[in-house]
């Protein structure tokens, strides 16, 4: 398993709620993408211009080469395009032993 965090900054308030429902919108195709396991969108408490947003994907592999080239990807792109100049990282990580066991 995989996990993507995408870091958003969204300075202006009126766009925050337009990007909260894009994102609302394109949910429906993460998780009709079989590679999405789980997905989050946060904002920040103390700077609410801060967005992450956090996949889990079955593989790097099946993030970029099963989910970007099936059929739910150019949906889910139509939905978030406007924002993705406010994209401030876009990376994978993989977990480490460091978790919490209740939510094994």
């Amino acid at each position: 398993m995989t996990v993507e965090y995408i870091r958003y900054r969204i300075a202006e308030p009126d766009r925050r709620t337009a990007f909260e429902k894009a994102y609302a919108a394109a949910a429906s195709h993460l998780y009709a993408a079989p590679q999405c396991l789980a997905y989050e969108l946060s904002r920040g408490v103390e700077e609410p211009e801060r967005y992450v947003l956090r996949i889990e994907w079955s593989s790097v592999h099946d993030h970029e080469q099963g989910f970007r080239h099936g059929p739910h990807f150019p949906p889910f792109l139509a939905e978030i395009r406007p924002y993705a100049g406010d994209v401030e990282e876009m990376t994978h990580y993989e977990r480490t032993l460091v978790v919490d066991k209740r939510r094994m």
